[in-house]
C-alpha cells in the first residue's frame, strides 16, 4: 500500500495512507487530507489510485491539481494536468511538502510505463 507522508523541515510529520481509490486534498473540511494553512486551497488537489494497465495485481497512482491558486508541484515542476507518481516523489500542495511511498513499486511497473 502506498502513503503520503507531510514533512517539515525533512521530518515526517503526519503519514496518509492511500487506501482509496480517490483521496482529495484541501484546505476544506470534508477532504481526506486537510491542511489548515492559507496557501491551500479549499479543493486543491486528488490522488487517484487506478490498476495497471501491464501488470496484473499492481496498482497507479496519480495526483491532480484541481485549479488551485499556488499549484501542485511534483520534483519541483508545476503539474497542468493528472501526473503519475512514482515511490519517492517529492510533492507540494501550497506550501506543504510530502513525499509519496510506493512500497510495492518495481523495476517492472516502472518499464510498463514508459513502453506505453
Amino acid at each position: 500500500m502506498a502513503s503520503f507522508s507531510q514533512l517539515v523541515d525533512s521530518v515526517v510529520v503526519n503519514t496518509f495512507e492511500l487506501d482509496r481509490s480517490e483521496i482529495r486534498i484541501g484546505r476544506a473540511a470534508g477532504n481526506d487530507i486537510q491542511i489548515d494553512e492559507i496557501s491551500v486551497s479549499g479543493q486543491h488537489a486528488i490522488i487517484e489510485s487506478v490498476p495497471n494497465a501491464y501488470l496484473e495485481g499492481t496498482v497507479d497512482y496519480y495526483i491532480t491539481d484541481l485549479d488551485s491558486t499556488n499549484g501542485t508541484f511534483v520534483n519541483d515542476i508545476r503539474i497542468g494536468a493528472r501526473q503519475r507518481l512514482n515511490s519517492n516523489d517529492m510533492v507540494r500542495v501550497g506550501w506543504n511538502e510530502f513525499r509519496f511511498v510506493d512500497e510495492e513499486e518495481n523495476a517492472l511497473e516502472k518499464t510498463a510505463y514508459i513502453l506505453d
